[in-house]
């Protein structure tokens, strides 16, 4: 019998040429993305430095935007920015797990090669597209809905309508139009495709046995999806809106196309009204001095680092998750 204090063996295989290209191409891949991801965030750092010199902490802080009378900051935009965002976030998140759960776990394999096609084609949509069918079809028919959340929840300040009169039957449509709310709704159409993807995926890997196992145990389908898939996927729900949040974050064609620009912070979603980072660069940009250029790259490195931020995050979050892992039942 071998000896208790001999030594184990490691067992290495070694790999074969095809694999050395593979994990080459893979490493080299990597590096380059990286190395794109670093040069782009050096190339704002170096074109805002001017103007993060003269803003220094009060770019942060200031709301207005006046570059050229070195008045000027992102307090106010990267608010809105966050609000548009947020609202699709809140309109996809559960539009998408439905969605979601319905192609994974209920509907027929024919149905879900047709409901798998829909939502990729959605993602390839252009997003001028989507703004151009929020300008003239979703605006005029959301004014209805934002004057009745208004009326009835405008005690809640985000639901505030500065200005509106529930009791005038002729009130203007215009404080209700151009709004972050229809902008939000936009955005969420063209979140959604992000968000299915991600938690279908989720969801599908669901370990077998412990969907049998809860069967066994008498439960229904919905009881099964309800205690062994959702929890599963928790982690890709979350990874899912985080990414989702960072793909609403930077929208700019169909934040443009609606939203009536202003650089102060509205936080009242269904008021006429608003900005975003996005919106700021493309507005602005052709008309800038080089100051007021620098002061345009300031703001779009504050939103590089935030995008980073909400995609790190997400990633971090769906490789926690005990999504891919296999049942020991």
């Amino acid at each position: 019998m071998p000896s208790a204090e001999m030594e184990r063996r490691e067992v290495r295989a070694k790999p074969g040429r095809g694999d050395r290209t593979f994990f080459g191409l893979t490493r080299v891949t990597g590096l380059v993305v990286l190395a794109i991801f670093a040069s782009i965030g050096l190339f704002l750092a170096v074109r805002a430095l001017p103007a993060i010199r003269v803003a220094k902490f009060s770019f942060l802080t200031t709301q207005a935007w006046q570059p050229d009378i070195h008045h000027f900051g992102v307090a106010g935009v990267l608010t809105l920015t966050l609000l548009i965002a947020l609202v699709a976030v809140v309109i996809a998140v559960p539009v998408s797990l439905g969605l979601s759960l319905f192609i994974s776990e209920i509907a027929p394999a024919r149905i879900k090669r047709v409901l798998v096609s829909l939502v990729d084609l959605m993602a390839a949509v252009p997003s001028v597209v989507y703004g151009l069918w929020a300008l003239y079809f979703l605006q005029g028919r959301t004014i209805g809905v934002a004057r009745w959340l208004s009326t009835w929840f405008g005690w809640i300040p985000i639901f505030k309508v500065n200005g509106a009169d529930p009791t005038n039957p002729l009130e203007s449509n215009s404080l209700y139009s151009a709004s972050t709310f229809v902008a939000g709704i936009a955005v969420s159409l063209m979140v959604i495709p992000i968000l299915t993807s991600v938690m279908r995926e989720s969801f599908s890997q669901a370990p077998l046995g412990e969907r049998e196992g809860a069967y066994a145990l008498g439960s229904t389908r919905w009881g099964m999806i309800r205690s062994v898939v959702i929890p599963f996927g928790k982690g890709g729900i979350i990874g899912g809106t985080m990414l989702g949040l960072g793909r609403a974050l930077g929208e700019t064609i169909v934040v443009i196309l609606i939203i009536s620009p202003v650089f102060t912070t509205n936080f009242h979603i269904l008021q006429s009204g608003g900005n975003s980072v996005s919106f700021l660069i493309a507005n602005l940009y052709g008309e800038s001095s080089s100051f007021g250029i620098s002061a345009l790259m300031a703001a779009g490195l504050a939103l590089f680092v935030l995008t980073l931020v909400v995609n790190f995050s997400a990633s971090a979050v769906v490789n926690r998750s005990r999504s891919g892992t296999e049942s020991e039942v």
